[in-house]
């Protein structure tokens, strides 16, 4: 018979796995709209391409997993990059209005998706890397050994990102460009090269969840839409730009979804979600760390 400590101790660890991927995501958001002030979507397309590269490697090519996640990270982190420098700095030069960067970014997610479609097909796929015979105990619940290692990456980038954003010349750099690319430019600061650092870093958060969340789910080349949701109603909650506030969006995120679902059918899962969001944005719509979302949101 499953108790109550038991029911609570399984619900907490299903909200740190999910709250750590949300964080990431939402994390990889906020450091790219901070610089770029627009909704950039196509974030959850390279979310996708990540774990569907990992496959590839993994699966196909029989590379090992560790070999396989750094090259699907990496080339995420080129893909954001890419998009950055052909579609958005073209708009950038010619002075485009923010909702064409919205559509750009709509029309880049939707391309890739099918281009992802066309290589592996609509089927659903799926990888599982580590053995799942055995299951640990925490506190009446079970975890597995695939779970353990997504908390335990998604703690261990979230450290290393908050390392190089405070402790290295390039990420307070970042910083400063995120907090007023025109202050930032008088002082000499490349803004441009910023952002490109910006996206890559961005996109190696989003390529680092979509692996992680391939672990234990299965692929499919719509994967990235509920994800880019997911992150940017995590950074909402936790406030507009805010990298911190991503951080506790996204766990604080995770936690009301599992937890919201003890009584309830699984399927209420994402109306959990939207109700915090509407919720947030007319009483709070800075979030917890007061950042109010700008006028140009799109």
């Amino acid at each position: 018979m499953i108790t109550q400590a038991t029911m609570i101790s399984q619900l907490f660890i299903n909200s740190l796995i999910a709250g750590s991927i949300y964080s990431l995501m939402a994390i990889g958001f906020a450091i790219i709209y901070k610089t770029v002030k627009f909704f950039h979507f196509a974030h959850g397309i390279v979310y996708a391409t990540g774990a569907y590269i990992t496959y590839t490697f993994f699966q196909i090519h029989r590379f090992d997993f560790i070999s396989s996640f750094i090259l699907a990270v990496v080339s995420s982190g080129l893909l954001g990059l890419l998009i950055y420098q052909f579609v958005y700095r073209t708009l950038q030069v010619k002075k485009a209005p923010n909702l064409i960067y919205l559509l750009a970014s709509f029309g880049v997610f939707i391309f890739i998706e099918n281009i992802i479609a066309l290589i592996y097909g609509n089927q659903i796929l799926f990888m599982r890397p580590l053995a799942e015979a055995s299951s640990y105990s925490f506190f009446g619940a079970s975890i597995t050994l695939t779970q353990i290692v997504i908390i335990v990456v998604s703690i261990a980038t979230l450290l290393a990102l908050w390392i190089f954003i405070e402790k290295t010349k390039l990420g307070l750099a970042l910083k400063a460009v995120a907090d007023d690319p025109q202050a930032a430019q008088l002082v000499g600061i490349d803004s441009v090269r910023l952002t490109q650092v910006a996206f890559f870093v961005g996109s190696v958060l989003a390529g680092v969840a979509g692996v992680l969340i391939s672990l234990e789910t299965n692929l499919s080349p719509t994967m990235g839409f509920p994800a880019i949701f997911k992150g940017i109603i995590a950074s909402i909650i936790g406030g507009m730009g805010s990298i911190p506030g991503a951080v506790v969006g996204g766990f604080f995120l995770g936690f009301v979804e599992n937890f919201g679902i003890w009584y309830i059918p699984s399927i209420w899962q994402d109306f959990i979600s939207f109700t915090f969001l509407i919720v947030f944005l007319v009483l709070r719509p800075s979030g917890f760390f007061g950042v109010i979302p700008e006028k140009e949101l799109i």
